[in-house]
């Protein structure tokens, strides 16, 4: 192996961990449907990395994310569909498609023309796709907010939509209003509908803001974990732990913790 290309080299390990006879039992047995949670958990690995701005360990997750990629073309190639190379030429020629002004003799244009060129693009593709609706493609796998975001996001180019992010917040009070109206029966299923309609608001809030509903929601997630960790430790100063303290005691304690920057 050490005189082919990487990639070459990745494609035929993975031939070897499928092979019928000699390959590993474990990779032997998986499937698209079992291998999918790898991927996407891969994705994040790779946006974790980024986050904490190492080098070699964005080296190291974007090796395990080429593996998912090569791992369901190896899948795909075993049921006579396609090889690695073709997924490769298909987002080539898809990019090239998509940029007339590198590839091509259209004009350069500025981040926003590319961004409204991009989406025009992939219209035409869906609709030549048979996929007609402004919402049809966007994908169901993807985290909750972030598939309420893009759909949102197609309504928005169709003009469905609140014209700024006051009407939104209109809109949040009354579905706040909602929800507080069905505590009284506490009917899960009512309940989980109104839910459900608050966090969609909240993530149209987010749009109009312009920030990414999941990137706000994942600080968030960061900022507690910082503030709590706090609590806990201020807690430990004093020979004691959560369960042992009381409400009052540990909303002070996070009050700290805001107050020290956390």
């Amino acid at each position: 192996m050490s005189n082919e290309a990487p990639i070459q080299a990745l494609i035929n390990v993975m031939a070897a961990l499928r092979d019928p006879e000699t390959g590993c039992p474990w990779d032997k047995e998986q499937d698209f449907t079992t291998i999918a949670p790898y991927t996407i958990e891969e994705a994040y690995e790779v946006r974790a990395a980024i986050a904490a701005g190492e080098p070699e360990q964005l080296k190291d997750e974007l090796g395990d994310l080429l593996f998912q990629v090569v791992y369901h073309a190896r899948m795909a190639e075993e049921h006579g569909w396609f090889k690695f190379d073709d997924v490769a030429d298909a987002i080539t020629q898809k990019m090239i498609r998509r940029h007339p002004h590198v590839f091509g003799n259209e004009a350069s244009r500025s981040t926003a023309a590319q961004t409204a060129a991009w989406e025009a693009q992939k219209a035409a593709e869906r609709a030549n796709l048979a996929q007609h609706g402004a919402l049809d493609g966007v994908a169901e796998a993807l985290p909750a907010l972030k598939r309420a975001q893009k759909l949102t996001n197609r309504a928005a180019r169709v003009k469905f939509d609140w014209p700024n992010a006051e009407a939104v917040l209109d809109k949040l009070a009354e579905e706040i209003a909602e929800l507080r109206a069905e505590l009284a029966e506490a009917k899960p299923d009512r309940l989980a509908d109104e839910l459900g309609d608050l966090l969609f608001v909240l993530v149209n809030l987010a749009r109009k803001l312009g920030q990414d509903a999941e990137t706000c929601l994942e600080g968030a997630n960061e900022k507690f974990i910082r503030r709590f960790s706090r609590v806990e430790a201020l807690l430990a100063e004093r020979g004691r732990t959560p369960s042992d303290s009381t409400l009052d005691e540990m909303e002070t304690l996070w009050a700290t913790a805001k107050q020290e920057g956390l």
